[in-house]
């Protein structure tokens, strides 16, 4: 029964695979497109993805699964068109990545016990030496989302011991930015400053174990609810919101937060 799923799961990636090769051949649009005219798509339909998972929604996670893995369906067969890789490579390099980074379960190592952070350091001791990496910050990518990167970099600095010991040395370094902030003067001051306030932030939020991409999405909802909430009141006076004055505006908002919004 097994083996009959599993043959029908490679029969339906194939069947996926020619459908996008045909795509590339007689559809005008999808022909000339490269994997840099296509690059922003990967990141929306990963985005699209990750709302639903946190959402909890099956449904939609079916649809964004196979959203994202069209993407990779698609840049392998336009790699393929070029002459330089294919779907074939992509998954044969997966495979050997994942057996070599898991000699606990397909070699003789031995640290199946391991949990945790115990765990991820073994991990990244092997990606490290099969990069051959200079520095332990090599590898994290330029364009993620500025607080990931930032989370992500601190944690690497973390684990050869640059960090601070409590979240009471973070909070003081972040007040410390803060006052270094109010005395910057030029538009570049200010914006090498806001940078340093923010990263100290992210650090404080990890200190805490808070995602801060996580707790700025939403404290970003909380403040799309309140404006409408806002907006709504607006329209029960009918009231135009764009005449409305700011005391106006900041009294409703109170309002909001007081009702939990």
């Amino acid at each position: 029964m097994e083996k009959k799923v599993c043959r029908k799961e490679g029969e339906n990636f194939q069947k996926l695979v020619d459908i996008v090769a045909r795509l590339r051949k007689e559809c005008p649009w999808d022909r000339e497109q490269t994997s840099q005219s296509i690059k922003n798509n990967l990141i929306e339909e990963a985005y699209e993805l990750f709302e639903a998972i946190e959402k909890n929604d099956e449904k939609a996670m079916l649809e964004e699964l196979g959203d994202l893995l069209l993407q990779v369906v698609f840049h392998s067969q336009i790699k393929k068109d070029e002459g330089r890789f294919d779907i074939n490579d992509v998954i044969q390099n997966l495979i050997e990545k994942l057996i070599r980074r898991h000699p606990h379960v397909f070699g003789d190592a031995q640290y199946e016990q391991l949990e945790g952070e115990d765990h991820l350091k073994k991990w990244e001791a092997i990606k490290q030496k099969e990069k051959k990496r200079e520095s332990i910050l090599e590898g994290i990518p330029e364009r993620m989302p500025a607080l990931m990167r930032a989370v992500k970099v601190q944690k690497r600095m973390a684990k050869v011991g640059f960090d601070w010991e409590n979240p009471d040395q973070v909070m003081e370094k972040v007040e410390e930015e803060i006052e270094e902030l109010k005395q910057a003067k030029t538009e570049e001051e200010i914006k090498h400053e806001i940078g340093d306030v923010l990263i100290a932030v992210a650090n404080l939020a990890r200190a805490y174990g808070i995602d801060p991409e996580e707790a700025l999405h939403r404290s970003i909802d909380r403040s799309i609810k309140r404006f409408q909430y806002i907006e709504k009141k607006a329209k029960e006076k009918s009231r135009n919101i764009k005449e409305m004055d700011l005391n106006d505006m900041e009294y409703y908002w109170q309002e909001a937060k007081s009702k939990g919004l």
